[in-house]
C-alpha cells in the first residue's frame, strides 16, 4: 500500500475485513499514517445483508428510496462515521473489501444528509492483484467499442441470459462513445462477432475497450457470459482474450467498460464477477454494473463518463460526475436503481 502514497493528496485507502465476530477497518490517511477501528459484526452484517437483498431484488426500480437509505445509513454509521476523522473532506476513497462486502456500492452509503458519492470519488481494488495505478491521458482515448442493439443469434444460446431483448439505446451509446474518444473502431450488431472482436484486440492497441451488451454472472462458469452477435463469450474465454492482449503490450487495456447488466455482480466466491476476472487478467481498470440496469440512464452515465475523461478527469472522478448527473436529473434523482450500480474496479487515476 505504500505505492499508493503521493498519488493523490486527497486520497484515503480503507480496508474492510470480515473476521466473523468483528469487522476490522484499517485506514491509510492522506498523510500515509495508518489507523484502526473495530466493530461488532452483528451491528453491521444484518444491514449489509438487507441492503444487498434489496439491491438484487427484481423490483428494485420501484423500491422506495427510504428503504434503501434506512440500511445504507445504518452501515455508514457503523463503518464510516467512526473513521471520518481520518478521511479528507473530499477526494478519492479506495476500498479494499472483504468478499462479503464486494457487491456493495460504497457510494450509496448515506450520512443522514448526503450519499458518500456526493463528497468522494470511489474505487475498489483487488489488493495485490491490481496493477500499479496509472493515469489515462487524453491521447490514449482510443477505443474498441462493441455493442448489440438488435436481436442476435446469441440470444438463443442455452447459456445466454433468459429473456434477452434488443438494447435499442446501444446504437446511440456507441455513437456517443465514438464522439468523446480521439479515435475508435466500432463493432455494432452483426460486426460484433467473437472472431472480429478477437482480431481487433490482438492486432491493434486499444487503451479503452467498451462493451455494451447483455451479460450475466452465475455460479455456473458456463453461464457467466457476455453476448456477442453470433455467440456468447464465456468468462474463461473472455479472461483469456484480455490476458493475451495485456501480455502483448505494455499499455494494453487501461480501461475496460462493461456497459451491461450485472457485470460486477458476484457472490462470496466470485471476486466481483466478470469485472474481477477482467482486472485479474490484466485490465488496469474496469467499470461495471452490480445489477440489471436501465438502458436510458446507463447511456447517460456513459456519455457523461467519457465527457469527463475527455476533460482530463480521473476515471473515478469522471464516473462520480456521471453518477451525479443522474442524481441531479428529476427523472432519476430519488432512484438509486439508476445511478448507484456503477462500480470502478482497479486503477482510479
Amino acid at each position: 500500500m505504500n505505492q499508493l502514497q503521493n498519488l493523490n493528496s486527497a486520497l484515503a485507502v480503507i480496508h474492510i475485513i470480515d473476521l466473523g465476530n468483528t469487522i476490522e477497518l484499517i485506514i491509510q490517511s492522506t498523510d500515509g499514517s495508518f489507523h484502526h477501528h473495530s466493530v461488532n459484526s452483528k451491528k453491521v452484517r444484518a444491514n449489509v445483508d438487507h441492503l444487498l437483498e434489496t439491491l438484487q431484488d427484481e423490483e428494485l426500480s420501484s423500491t422506495d428510496e427510504r428503504v434503501i437509505i434506512s440500511y445504507s445509513q445504518a452501515i455508514y454509521e457503523k463503518l464510516i462515521a467512526p473513521i471520518k476523522t481520518y478521511l479528507p473532506p473530499s477526494g478519492t476513497l479506495i476500498f479494499i473489501l472483504d468478499k462479503s462486502f464486494q457487491s456493495l456500492p460504497m457510494g450509496l452509503l448515506y450520512d443522514g444528509k448526503d450519499y458518500l458519492i456526493k463528497h468522494f470519488s470511489i474505487a475498489e481494488t483487488l489488493g495485490s492483484r491490481v496493477r500499479q495505478p496509472k493515469s489515462l491521458h487524453k491521447d490514449q482515448l482510443k477505443a474498441l467499442i462493441a455493442g448489440l442493439s438488435k436481436d442476435s443469434p446469441s440470444f438463443t444460446d442455452p447459456n445466454a441470459p433468459q429473456g434477452s431483448k434488443p438494447l435499442l439505446q446501444t446504437a446511440q451509446e456507441v455513437k456517443d462513445v465514438e464522439k468523446q474518444t480521439k479515435s475508435s473502431t466500432a463493432l455494432l450488431d452483426d460486426k460484433f462477432t467473437i472472431k472480429r472482436f478477437e482480431e481487433e484486440l490482438s492486432q491493434n492497441n486499444f487503451p479503452i475497450v467498451h462493451i455494451s451488451t447483455h451479460a450475466q454472472f452465475s455460479s455456473d462458469p458456463f453461464k457467466t457470459v457476455l453476448l456477442a452477435y453470433d455467440k456468447v463469450i464465456n468468462i474463461k474465454d473472455f479472461g483469456s482474450l484480455i490476458k493475451g492482449t495485456t501480455q502483448n503490450s505494455q499499455d494494453a487495456i487501461e480501461l475496460l467498460v462493461l456497459s451491461a447488466c450485472q457485470t460486477a455482480k458476484g457472490n462470496k466466491h466470485s471476486v466481483l464477477g466478470i469485472a474481477g476476472i477482467a482486472v485479474q487478467a490484466g485490465a488496469r481498470s474496469t467499470v461495471a454494473t452490480l445489477w440489471q440496469v436501465d438502458a436510458d440512464s446507463t447511456a447517460q452515465v456513459m456519455r457523461e463518463f467519457y465527457k469527463g475523461l475527455k476533460n482530463g478527469e480521473t476515471k473515478a472522478e469522471a464516473l462520480r460526475l456521471a453518477q451525479l448527473s443522474l442524481l441531479s436529473d428529476p427523472k432519476y434523482k430519488n432512484k438509486p436503481y439508476h445511478w448507484a450500480p456503477f462500480l470502478l474496479v482497479g486503477s482510479w487515476l
